[in-house]
């Protein structure tokens, strides 16, 4: 494959409890804090312990540990702990870890996916062999759907019922590895009564494209998440502009990252658009302009 799809990824190291390490992508990641005085959150989830001050805004931190499940931190673990401030879907939020150990840099074709045995509440996107030591990726969004749980949400949108019809004429994959990605996406798209196909990693989406292209009903749009275990956004759609056998669909690229450098590669790399996480009428119009080129 040409070295145009390649993208190394760097990921930030860090310890929740014991000596497990857990990854988190460095696009999502804003800054890292020494601990500071937190402001209390009333009325708040468990693990949000307060507020912290960055570039002049409030920032809710959330105590990492508690939040998947480990015993939370002492005020004195906290002390000894950072603060992880991250930019995901469309918000700033602060992780408190109890420390972090240090970025390498990565593919996504290393990652693996999580055993299935792990169920659907476990917090882990991928699994990476370093050197021995199984580094688990965090699932963000669905860290940030239990503490938030109105986040998941999707609102309303208003369509004419030729633009739904319009939809339900198209054939539409979704991929996101993310649980809670994966059902937002196909909230939107059931709210409307509009068919799709989705699955959980690239890998599966190509098998999808290549199966409906195959069987005369190719997919006309291709709704992906960037960062995923194996094949990754960047590199599916590549692939997908690469074979030339395929009808060529209108490819969005759908991620929590808010990083200009990552939407803007998504260009490069062959994808009509790309969407930061989450907003449903942002989403529909979209495909709804995937629709008038596809018709064009």
């Amino acid at each position: 494959m040409s070295s145009k799809a390649k993208q190394t990824q760097k990921l930030l190291l860090f310890r929740l409890f014991g000596s497990r390490l857990f990854g988190l992508g460095t696009l999502k990641i804003r800054e890292i804090l020494p601990f500071q005085r937190l402001t209390h959150l009333p009325k708040s989830h468990h693990a949000v312990i307060g507020t912290a001050t960055f570039r002049g805004a409030a920032v809710p931190v959330i105590d990492m540990a508690a939040a998947v499940g480990y015993p939370p931190m002492s005020k004195e673990e906290q002390q000894q702990g950072s603060i992880i401030i991250t930019d995901i879907q469309r918000r700033e939020i602060g992780f408190m870890v109890r420390s972090v150990h240090r970025i390498i840099e990565t593919d996504w074709k290393s990652v693996m996916p999580p055993p299935k045995a792990l169920g659907t509440n476990a917090f882990v996107t991928g699994l990476l062999d370093l050197d021995g030591d199984i580094i688990q990726l965090l699932d963000v969004e669905l860290l940030l759907s239990k503490v938030y749980p109105e986040s998941v949400d999707a609102r309303e949108v208003l369509l004419s019922p030729m633009e739904i019809e319009t939809l339900r004429n198209l054939n539409i994959l979704l991929v996101d590895d993310s649980m809670v990605a994966r059902k937002q996406l196909s909230d939107v798209l059931d709210a409307k009564d509009i068919s799709y196909h989705v699955t959980s990693n690239g890998n599966e989406a190509m098998e999808t494209l290549v199966r409906e292209n195959e069987s005369g009903q190719p997919i006309d749009i291709l709704v992906s998440d960037i960062e995923m275990p194996g094949l990754d956004g960047y590199e599916l759609a590549f692939n997908i502009r690469d074979n030339k056998s395929l009808k060529q669909p209108y490819i969005i690229l759908h991620t929590s990252l808010n990083s200009e450098m990552s939407l803007s590669y998504a260009n490069q790399v062959g994808a009509n658009e790309a969407l930061t996480k989450f907003d449903a009428d942002e989403l529909l119009h979209a495909m709804l302009r995937a629709a008038g080129e596809q018709a064009g």
